[in-house]
């Protein structure tokens, strides 16, 4: 599966899904290095009349914001790859299975894109400095309106832009919001296509990683406990696009995903690396609380 190759009726979509893919690294590590201007805030809030500390906030606040924009805008790249990617891996006359087994080098892009998106949100929940940054700059702007100063940084991220990213980074989980929407949104432009094509698609992702993570023969193969990693964020990423789209879910007993295996083995793992995808699968589902999921599935993610 590692090691797939696109074959040629794949390799334009592959193409363009890798060339989003290759900039997912250094979003990555940009996002794992953003410190944030907390001190500096800190002292232009108890400070109101220092100008200087009002233009040093200022000064370590911009490049900030112009890095939220960038992984802003890498979302909406991702969100147009996956939209390609469910296209290939839904479309007639194959069944979601074929697809998986005759289109593997787009099937691992769609694991890649899903292991991405728990990393990013994983780092940016542990990051509050990225809320208050941004709050920051968006006070000081409309402060500066009031007194008709024009900031060139307002070029970069206009009134407009800085909406929307308010409300990517509102979310606890904003990749994952934004790839659930997207598949949602697939699923509603495509009303030809069969919804079990899409969700027989994501259900058959889940048990293949369920399949590695709970099987010893398999589990001996991994070499490394990133290969570990990369198989249970894809394996939850998948179960909450599946939870998002399904008209009943994930967790009710007529779900073609076996919830509590899934929880199991994560469970099995060491606590402090699955905290943040059971966290996941607390808060970004939109059927755990349904009156249909068992109560021992809710009391396992307890």
């Amino acid at each position: 599966m590692m090691y797939a190759q696109p074959t040629e009726g794949e390799r334009e979509i592959w193409n363009q899904i890798s060339a989003v893919l290759q900039d997912s690294e250094s979003i990555l590590a940009d996002l794992q290095a953003y410190k944030g201007a907390g001190p500096e805030i800190r002292d232009a809030i108890q400070n109101p009349n220092d100008i200087q500390l009002q233009e040093k906030a200022w000064n370590a606040v911009c490049p900030l914001v112009v890095r939220l924009k960038r992984f802003y805008e890498f979302s909406i790249r991702l969100e147009k790859a996956l939209q390609s990617l469910l296209e290939s891996l839904t479309c007639p006359p194959y069944t979601p299975t074929q697809h998986l087994e005759r289109e593997q080098a787009l099937a691992k892009e769609f694991a890649e894109i899903l292991h991405f998106t728990l990393r990013f949100d994983e780092l940016k929940m542990r990051n509050p400095a990225i809320q208050n940054d941004f709050s920051y700059y968006r006070r000081t702007i409309s402060r500066n309106r009031i007194n008709n100063m024009h900031l060139d940084i307002e070029n970069e991220v206009n009134n407009e832009m800085a909406n929307r990213m308010s409300l990517f980074y509102a979310e606890a989980t904003p990749m994952l919001k934004t790839l659930s929407n997207a598949t949602m949104h697939f699923v509603s432009e495509n009303k030809t296509l069969p919804i079990e094509n899409t969700t027989d698609c994501l259900s058959t992702m889940t048990s293949v990683c369920k399949v590695m993570l709970e099987t010893p023969e398999y589990r001996s193969r991994f070499t490394s406990e990133e290969t570990l990693m990369f198989c249970m964020r894809v394996m939850v990423g998948v179960i909450i696009l599946y939870d998002h789209v399904h008209p009943v879910g994930a967790f009710c007993k007529t779900s073609k995903i076996d919830m509590k295996g899934c929880i199991k083995v994560l469970k099995e793992q060491a606590p402090d690396s699955v905290e943040g995808l059971l966290n996941a699968l607390r808060f970004t589902t939109k059927h755990l609380n349904d009156e249909s999921t068992s109560k021992q599935i809710r009391a396992m993610l307890q």
